[in-house]
């Protein structure tokens, strides 16, 4: 029953010798007195030719679509080469035939392209894992997997797994919680491993890596699911400036090996205040050179009621400044994204041949306009200002840049732009909380500068954390750890935690440094993520074998589900109508 052979291997060597083939039937068709039958399996596809007076003729004619076939026969040359397909010159003359399993209709057509909507696809996952495009970046993702795990192990990392059943912590998003029998208490699935790999540095085991499942309950977007994959490193006696190195090499090497990408290192290092300033996101899109800039100076000089009573309230007045024309329908797109990020609205300032245009044409002076455009060494073009609390301002130019760069074209997805962002503030203030949060994780540890004062002055406190940037999206993060106890404990009373909530949540790791604990610090990479950006795939269900589709639900298993009163009772839990 055993193959002799794959589909995409047989080749001009195999000529006049009897192959053995399984797979699943991609197409079947008369054509006069003669059938042929296209097999495929996950390594390629071979023509089937069964003539007329073979005993096998009607049993081959009747084989549906997508049925499993086992094939034997001799391997010929075709006379009409497809030179579409690897082994597009040889065909199988059938000598025996057996059908080990019928397929009725599919539901979606199982080709390299197909029009069946994304929620049928995921429905039909098992079927849309078929087709070549999908089952390529499956296969790839095992190989990428494969060299992160070869290139770490070369480094003398150990690969160990922790637990999924875990301790609810605060950790930055909702925990999926899972009840048990005993006394009504709950495990949490983790948000990621960190407290089991520093715990591992306590361990002694120095280098840690493992390709770890996580879960968040957070809102879900194109780049994110709730149950995703993240390679998570931790290293004892390192610096910052160590692991930024080992993650550059680790990429350079990994990603060179198996896409025709390009990586040098080192790559480019902002602080987080930068990144904010300049491109109004800690994920900046390095692709292009566009910048936000400060024009309180140079508006303060209009005569211009919104940016007189701007600065008169003390706000701050940014623009962008670009080259290019731009139609109108996209000008009403990028307002839109200004106003949804809270800006009251986006002023667009046009300047060709030496004419001004634009929302504000007829109260901005001209001289202000051009005086724009030659500090800038541009001729003309269009400019972008907000004009509102340096939040919004940030936030909202931070939109439009983004999006200015899809529109005119200037996201390359063959040029990969790595940077590190870095000394991101320790702390972020929850409005619905009313307090100061950890900004990553509260095991982070504060800068050298802040370390007498973050208690005090959370706002100005600053930590040793550390993200990874690709292409707009954060592919990863990780911080130098707090590793003495007395300094944890401060950190806990920072996030208003009581001494018994900190003994409850926390006394374990607190324990466990009191027996003598190494420097260390880590990071953790989302693969999903990077995989999506290497792979070139539109979103993140695409390199992932069974997604959730972007309402968290899954359409194959029909899940989340209602489960039965006797289960509830079990778990002595009762649904809140």
């Amino acid at each position: 029953m055993i193959s002799t052979f794959n589909c995409g291997n047989i080749s001009k060597k195999n000529i006049g010798k009897t192959v053995k083939i399984n797979g699943w039937v991609k197409k079947n068709r008369k054509l006069g007195s003669l059938i042929f039958m296209d097999v495929y399996d996950r390594y390629g596809l071979v023509q089937i030719v069964v003539e007329e007076k073979n005993k096998f003729f009607k049993s081959v004619l009747s084989t549906t679509v997508q049925s499993v076939v086992s094939i034997e026969g001799k391997a010929r040359l075709r006379s009409n080469p497809n030179k579409k397909i690897k082994n597009g010159d040889i065909e199988i003359s059938l000598s025996s035939f057996e059908v080990l399993s019928n397929a009725k209709q599919t539901p979606i057509i199982v080709d390299d392209v197909t029009d069946a909507l994304e929620d049928t696809r995921l429905k039909y996952r098992y079927l849309d894992l078929r087709r070549s495009p999908i089952q390529e970046l499956i296969v790839k993702r095992s190989q990428y997997l494969h060299l992160l795990r070869s290139f770490l192990q070369k480094n003398d990392f150990i690969e160990i797994e922790t637990p999924i059943l875990s301790k609810t912590t605060p950790e930055g998003a909702r925990d999926y919680l899972v009840p048990t029998r005993n006394n009504n208490l709950f495990f949490a699935l983790p948000q990621s491993p960190q407290i089991y790999k520093q715990l591992l540095m306590v361990s002694g085991f120095l280098k840690y890596f493992q390709i770890s499942r996580c879960f968040r309950d957070e809102d879900l977007r194109s780049d994110r699911q709730p149950e995703f994959t993240q390679l998570d490193m931790e290293l004892s006696f390192v610096s910052e400036q160590d692991i930024m190195s080992l993650i550059e090499s680790l990429l350079t090497e990994t990603i060179n090996k198996m896409f025709s990408y390009k990586i040098k290192k080192p790559f480019m290092k902002i602080t987080y205040d930068e990144a904010i300033n300049f491109y109004g996101s800690d994920k900046p899109d390095l692709r292009f050179d566009i910048k936000l800039n400060e024009g309180n100076n140079i508006f303060k000089n209009s005569k211009c009621k919104i940016f007189q009573n701007a600065l008169k309230d003390k706000k701050v007045i940014k623009y962008l400044i670009i080259d290019k024309e731009i139609s109108k329908s996209d000008i009403e797109k990028l307002r839109k994204y200004a106003k949804d990020n809270h800006a009251f609205d986006l002023i667009w300032i046009s300047y060709f041949n030496n004419q001004v245009g634009g929302s504000i044409k007829n109260i901005i002076e001209p001289k202000i306009v051009k005086e724009i455009f030659k500090t800038h060494k541009i001729k003309s073009g269009n400019i972008f200002v907000i004009a509102d609390k340096l939040k919004i301002v940030n936030a909202a130019l931070g939109a439009v840049r983004n999006e200015l760069g899809t529109i005119l074209n200037l996201k390359d997805p063959n040029n990969l732009k790595f940077c590190w962002v870095t000394n991101f503030p320790l702390f972020e203030y929850s409005e619905t909380e009313n307090r100061w949060v950890s900004a990553h994780h509260p095991f982070t540890s504060p800068t050298e500068k802040c370390l007498k004062t973050f208690t005090t002055n959370p706002e100005t406190a600053y930590a040793r954390a550390y993200d990874i940037v690709l292409n707009g999206y954060e592919i990863g993060g990780g911080s130098i750890r707090i590793t003495d106890p007395n300094l944890q404990e401060k950190m806990f009373e920072a996030l208003k935690l009581s001494k018994s909530e900190i003994n409850e949540k926390f006394g374990f790791i607190l324990e466990a440094f009191k027996y003598g604990v190494p420097p260390h610090g880590g990071i953790a990479l989302g693969l999903d993520r990077l995989l999506m950006i290497l792979l070139q795939t539109k979103t993140i269900r695409d390199v992932i074998a069974f997604p959730k589709n972007a309402h968290g639900y899954d359409m194959m298993m029909s899940s989340p589900t209602s489960v039965s009163e006797k289960q509830l009772n079990e778990l002595n839990l009762k649904i809140k109508k």
